[in-house]
């Protein structure tokens, strides 16, 4: 299909414009839509698919999502597509999602080209009315409903957690929140898993304890707005839940949340107050280096879980072995000046140039790194 690659920080996704009775062939449905008599049934949900089974289950939970009002959305849609003459039935974007990587092929070198197809449907990240809406206009007024190409963004080959979070972020609330501010919403939601709320606290802690080195320094809900923020709460969630899910089967054994939040929040707090004193003042929380940025602050935190896999106990004198360990750095101040930082971490974007700085700090401490990076 044709389609515009967009590029956006280091995020890439792509525009396509769909012919309708095409893009419900390729899409696939996670509620019960209902019509005058007819019904799309909610597809099927792999076992596997965790996405999709992590959607379901907020449109299972929010109220937002009941029947009734489906029923009444849907119908609203389909008698604007109706009566829709000049104005554009469909004006805005549906949200289409796949974990396959599509392969993208230029047209002369630019960014319009075509994209290769998934093998299997899209999930609808949003747009689910809109389109059940289709779908009934359809089988009323085939040859009208021909007429309208359906403008679509195409995500392809994200995380679980950047679908999950867009949906959320989209479809959670009547107002459209930063998606930083979505960790707060893991302790006030039933469908939210264990780790991920067990992380939440480790973050939350991170930005209210008085010993925390991250006090204040997040970008978050509610946060303070008078001092400097280092990293949004979002970014830094992702990296602590990535170390709380490996640790996971761990955590739980060792007696789960509430003896195992303090003693990772001990672990990291503790880790950072060694970092810091490995780079010292002259760099840390200044605007001239990178040190305290968001991706080496990622970087950080994955330097953390290999080192608390290997000297996390005894926590008596934890501090200082870690100042040792993590003494090298002091050298590698000038690496992370601003002024040719990229160049000194090449790298296609954010998430390869934080593993690139992950490995290069972990080896100049004599860390072994992690078998997931």
């Amino acid at each position: 299909m044709h389609a515009t690659r967009i590029r956006q920080k280091d995020g890439i996704f792509y525009f396509a414009s769909y012919p309708a009775r095409d893009l419900l062939a390729k899409v696939r449905f996670i509620s019960r839509f209902y019509g005058e008599g007819e019904e799309i049934g909610a597809a099927r949900i792999a076992h596997d698919d965790d996405v999709a089974q992590y959607i379901a289950k907020i449109e299972r939970t929010d109220k937002a999502f009941q029947r009734a009002l489906s029923r009444a959305k849907v119908k609203q849609l389909r008698n604007f597509y109706e009566t829709a003459v000049t104005q554009p039935p469909i004006p805005g974007t549906v949200l289409l999602f796949t974990a396959e990587r599509l392969n993208f092929r230029s047209a002369g070198g630019d960014d319009h080209g075509s994209l290769s197809e998934p093998s299997s449907k899209f999930l609808i990240i949003d747009g689910q009315h809109r389109l059940a809406a289709l779908h009934f206009y359809l089988q009323d007024r085939p040859a009208d409903a021909a007429t309208i190409n359906v403008p679509c963004i195409i995500f392809d080959g994200r995380s679980e957690d950047f679908a999950t979070e867009m949906f959320v972020i989209i479809n959670s609330t009547p107002t459209r929140i930063n998606k930083s501010h979505l960790v707060d919403l893991y302790e006030r939601v039933s469908w939210a898993a264990p780790d991920r709320k067990f992380a939440a606290r480790l973050v939350e802690r991170l930005y209210v304890e008085a010993d925390s080195p991250l006090r204040y320094r997040i970008n978050r809900l509610g946060g303070r707005s008078a001092r400097d923020k280092w990293v949004l709460q979002a970014e830094l969630f992702n990296e602590v839940h990535r170390w709380v899910k490996q640790n996971w089967r761990k955590i739980q054994l060792a007696g789960g949340s509430a003896r195992e939040v303090p003693r990772y929040y001990a672990i990291i707090r503790d880790f950072f107050k060694a970092a810091h004193a490995a780079f010292t003042d002259a760099s840390w929380g200044k605007d001239q280096y990178m040190v305290t940025k968001p991706v080496t602050i990622k970087a950080l935190v994955r330097v953390c879980a290999d080192l608390a896999r290997e000297d996390a106990e005894p926590a008596d004198g934890r501090v200082g072995r870690w100042e040792v360990r993590l003494a090298p750095w002091a050298d590698m101040v000038r690496q992370f000046r601003v002024d040719g930082f990229y160049e000194r971490f090449p790298a296609k974007g954010e998430v390869e140039r934080v593993a690139k700085v992950h490995r290069e700090l972990a080896k100049a401490a004599g860390i072994e790194v992690g078998k997931k990076d």
